[in-house]
């Protein structure tokens, strides 16, 4: 059944009730032809790669998010309310913002704080705090043991923002604990709490914020496997 939205080309029947996605459209390509059996492209639309096939047995779509809240708000709310998705796990990539999240640790992010406006369209009468879904966290960390993979728990930021003119912002976050800054997360969590759906962060540290340390862009689109099969293990 064909499904209309403005981004999505893709019938309903195309799209897995389990969804990874990435922030790059090339990555979801690279993980569909790297892990999955059976696939077929299922959109392009914006040339924003998905793709849905088998891993294990598991029926399992693998979608591009672009970069940024608004990108991510977009995708996730249609595969959230048009193709009844019952889960999104971004893996992603995040620069470090603490000794505790080294290059290339994988990073499970279980709350996201934000210095975005995204919430502000639900008129709640306070401060919402995006979460991820316990269940799919504590799989994600189970699956890292099982895996022999090291992952690190705790509050990332979701920040609207790339290049930042204050330089003492990530300094403050830090000394809050946040483990590392991307650019998705609080958006994917918050549309999942308004559905009354899952959903769950898994990041690789592609860079430190501090130190200047970091890796090519190639690395970050085909060379963080660990987080790829411990979000394969779970969805």
């Amino acid at each position: 059944m064909k499904i209309p939205t403005p981004h999505i080309e893709a019938g309903k029947e195309q799209i897995a009730k389990s969804v990874l996605m990435p922030g790059d459209p090339l990555r979801a390509k690279f993980i569909a032809e790297r892990f999955l059996e059976n696939y077929e492209c299922v959109n392009r639309v914006r040339n924003m790669l998905a793709y849905t096939g088998e891993y294990r047995g598991k029926r399992i779509t693998v979608f591009g998010s672009g970069m940024g809240m608004p990108s991510i708000g977009i995708y996730s709310y249609e595969l959230f309310h048009c193709y009844g998705v019952d889960q999104i796990i971004r893996i992603g990539t995040a620069g470090s913002l603490s000794d505790k999240a080294k290059l290339r640790d994988v990073v499970i992010g279980v709350g996201a704080s934000t210095v975005t406006s995204y919430a502000e369209q639900y008129k709640l009468p306070g401060v919402f705090a995006p979460i991820a879904d316990f269940g799919l966290a504590r799989a994600a960390a189970e699956a890292g043991e099982r895996l022999g993979i090291k992952t690190v728990a705790g509050n990332i930021l979701s920040s609207d923002l790339f290049y930042d003119d204050d330089p003492e912002d990530m300094e403050k976050w830090a000394k809050m604990g946040i483990l590392a800054a991307e650019m998705e997360s609080a958006a994917l969590y918050m549309n999942a709490a308004r559905a009354g759906k899952k959903a769950l962060c898994i990041l690789t540290i592609s860079d430190s914020i501090f130190t200047g340390e970091g890796l090519s862009s190639e690395e970050r689109q085909t060379g963080f496997t660990d987080m790829m099969k411990i979000a394969l293990e779970i969805a």
